[in-house]
């Protein structure tokens, strides 16, 4: 069932309402648990990467811790500042065994090696080498010189070394203790199952290890910005950065005490979500239910609130159901329009008792009134009670429109409805009335007033209408006068009276007054048919030749003939459909197509209808007659050309043969007279002269083209005498068959 505005006006604001506190609580919900998984798991990454420090913290320091005290005892002075050969084996083991022990404190994978920078030898990974000068060298220059320190750790290739110049507080180096933690044990320590990244930074920012470096995860501008944000005082925390290849994420850091090495890690998006993934499926499928549930509760409040203004509804009249801005307002409108709507009637009422009158009239002329419905019905319309009445029935119908189209009918039956109502004063008259298409009814009144009188005061107001419409309107009307009655319901008799006066117009003309009294004995009388058959035959041999101007000399007599011979108006209707049947048979029997419709009946009504002599006369003329004769002259025309064309295509193909006029009839089947003419009128030449003439048009072309003689060209074209070829040529041409060649074959 549809809905009323008042209630999406009480649905949409709770639906509203409830789901936007549902959005706003689970918006809320949502990022208050963002922010705890956030710091959750930066937490987390924090506690990491701490423990990952701490981690590879102690042992470094424990490498460190290791040459330190080794660097301390005697035995290493006098190891560094001996020769060791070959031979010396004893303090060759001593060595390496002094360095696995460092290897058993340290990392498992890391290298270890001792330099002898008095006696040149290293020893690393218990194997004994010699340094030349250029290895001494360069290991002054990359470890000792310029070195404010003699311990500090420097990335390779393959990982972090850690370099100790020995002693460790004496400026005179003797040794080089190196420990070189490769990338592989760097790996292998700090890799977690989630494969976190891991970056470690020197205490200068200088990068010394990333778990992946290939990804390259951050730039040199962002790593600055993380040893500026740790400084001095900040050993952990965590600063937005934008990862090569992620999304936004955070940089966790933590910078270690002993060292100042910043241990760093990152916290993207896509661990969050992870971590949101199930929180986020959960507050939407509470949303959900929450929205489901609002929306029923909205439906039910608002069907509620609205059902009394739904049943209100359904009491009220239908107009209450238009479109208004809610269902109040048309309530409203409503009831104002059923307080005033007794009002309304009362006026109504009012305006439309002259079409009220008007109905009461037509049901006169119809029979349909009994005597009670009159007396009860008269009064109310003011006609007032008459002592011994008379009434008369006037018909009016147009016999022209006064140059104006059919279509103008209406418009000058209200003109003439109107006059009727000025010129019969109200008390003498009903109301007049538009009976039908054709004709404006009147029922005149009359009291205590003879028969003479009556058809005297008729017959005055029957003129002044007359010419008045004929003055103003440009128009002639015709008039039919029933007998006079006394009682209203005889209406419909005295209607058909006055339509019968009407018929006998036709015989009578235009602008006629017509009582039915002085026609009464011509309608009852013998029924004598009069059809001009003669007048008809000449119409019909005009038709058949197309000669429009022999069509009118024989239409207008044969119509004014069956007008005047046919007194009763039923006669010359019979004449006029027979003559109308007459045309179509004729055209059925020419073959021309202007009448052979399934409209043709449409023709006998309008013949029958119109009273008007000079219309009939016009339809007649324009629309059947005429388009006759134009159809036959048109194909009389077509065979003309025919026949003329067929003629010609004799002579342009057979012209060198012995051809006569009469031959070609023959030929033909026509005679020679005919075809004479025919052809006259179509090529405006005699067959002869055209014959002749393209007879010369060929002998110029074989003058011109060939090399026949003269004589040839003659006997060619059927002269049997030379000369006369000549003499017809020179006439033509102005000049002789052979000076006619000599001019053309000089040019």
């Amino acid at each position: 069932m549809k809905k009323g505005r008042m209630f999406y006006k009480t649905f949409i604001p709770i639906l509203v309402l409830g789901i936007g506190l549902v959005v706003s609580f689970g918006s809320y919900i949502y990022i208050n648990t963002t922010h705890s998984v956030i710091d959750r798991v930066a937490g987390s990454k924090q506690s990491f990467i701490t423990q990952t420090k701490n981690s590879l913290e102690q042992k470094i320091q424990t490498i460190e811790y290791a040459f330190n005290t080794y660097s301390t005892t005697s035995s290493f002075d006098a190891v560094v500042k001996r020769p060791i050969t070959e031979q010396d084996f004893e303090e060759y083991r001593n060595v390496n065994t002094q360095l696995n022990y460092i290897a058993t404190m340290g990392l498992e994978g890391t290298e270890y090696s001792l330099i002898s920078l008095v006696q040149n030898w290293q020893i690393t990974s218990g194997k004994l080498s010699y340094l030349t000068d250029a290895d001494r060298r360069k290991l002054y220059e990359a470890y000792i010189d310029d070195k404010d320190k003699g311990l500090f750790w420097i990335k390779t290739d393959d990982g972090i070394r850690f370099v100790n110049t020995l002693p460790v507080f004496s400026k005179q180096k003797q040794a080089i203790a190196l420990s070189d933690i490769s990338r592989s044990t760097l790996d292998r320590i700090l890799k977690t199952e989630d494969n976190a990244p891991v970056i470690i930074l020197n205490k200068q920012g200088e990068l010394m290890y990333e778990t992946d470096p290939d990804k390259q995860l951050l730039s040199a501008d962002q790593l600055g910005h993380i040893v500026q944000s740790a400084g001095e005082d900040h050993r952990a925390g965590r600063l937005k950065v934008t990862a090569s290849g992620r999304q936004s994420a955070e940089a966790i850091y933590a910078k270690s005490s002993y060292n100042n090495w910043i241990y760093v890690t990152l916290l993207d998006q896509k661990e969050i979500s992870g971590a949101l993934k199930t929180t986020k499926y959960g507050i939407m499928l509470m949303v959900a239910v929450i929205t489901l549930l609002i929306i029923v509760v909205a439906y039910g409040i608002s069907v509620y609130f609205t059902k009394p203004i739904r049943q209100i509804q359904r009491s009220l009249p239908r107009s209450s159901h238009l479109p208004y801005k809610n269902e109040i307002e048309g309530i409203l409108h409503s009831i104002d329009t059923i307080v005033t709507e007794k009002k309304n009637l009362e006026s109504m009422m009012e305006a439309e008792l002259p079409q009220l009158e008007t109905q009461l009239i037509l049901n006169l002329f119809r029979n349909r009134v009994s005597p009670e419905e009159l007396e009860r019905m008269l009064p109310r319309f003011g006609y007032p009670e008459l002592t011994q009445p008379s009434f008369v029935a006037m018909l009016i119908q147009m016999d022209s429109y006064g140059g104006r189209e059919a279509s103008d009918r209406d418009m000058l039956l209200l003109a003439i409805n109107k006059m009727v109502e000025e010129v019969v004063p109200k008390e003498g008259r009903m109301l007049p009335i538009i009976l039908n298409d054709n004709t404006q009814a009147t029922i005149l009144t009359f009291t205590d007033q003879e028969e003479q009188e009556i058809r005297r005061q008729v017959l005055s107001f029957s003129k002044t209408i007359m010419m008045t419409a004929r003055d103003y309107l440009n128009c002639s009307v015709s008039f039919g006068i029933s007998k006079t009655y006394r009682h209203l319901w005889e209406s419909k008799e005295a209607c058909e009276m006055s339509k019968q006066a009407l018929r006998h117009r036709l015989n009578l003309g235009k602008e006629s007054i017509i009582f039915y009294e002085d026609i009464e004995t011509v309608v009852s009388g013998p029924v004598l048919l009069h059809y001009p058959t003669e007048l008809e035959t000449q119409l019909f041999d005009a038709i058949r030749l197309g000669d429009e101007e022999q069509v009118p000399r024989a239409l207008y007599p044969l119509l004014a003939e069956m007008m005047k011979k046919n007194k009763n108006s039923m006669n010359f209707e019979v004449a006029l459909v027979r003559f109308v049947n007459n045309l179509i048979q004729l055209e059925q029997l020419l073959g021309v197509e202007v009448l052979l419709t399934q409209d043709n009946h449409a023709l006998y009504h309008r013949l029958l209808d119109i009273r008007n002599p000079e219309e009939i006369e016009r339809i007649l003329v324009e629309e059947v007659i005429s388009p006759m004769v134009r159809s036959m002259k048109e194909k009389t025309n077509r065979q003309f050309r025919s026949l003329a064309e067929k003629i010609a295509t004799i002579v342009r193909t057979e012209y060198d043969q012995e051809l006569s006029l009469e031959w070609i009839s023959d030929r033909l089947h026509y005679n020679p007279n005919y075809l004479s003419s025919i052809f006259k009128k179509e090529f405006g030449m005699t067959f002869s002269e055209y014959l002749m003439n393209y007879r010369l048009e060929m002998a110029k072309k074989w003058l011109i083209e060939t090399d026949m003689t003269i004589k040839e060209i003659a006997e060619r074209l059927q002269y049997h005498n030379p000369q006369n070829f000549i003499r017809s040529f020179r006439k033509k041409e102005l000049v002789t068959p052979g000076n006619y060649r000599k001019v053309k074959q000089a040019q």
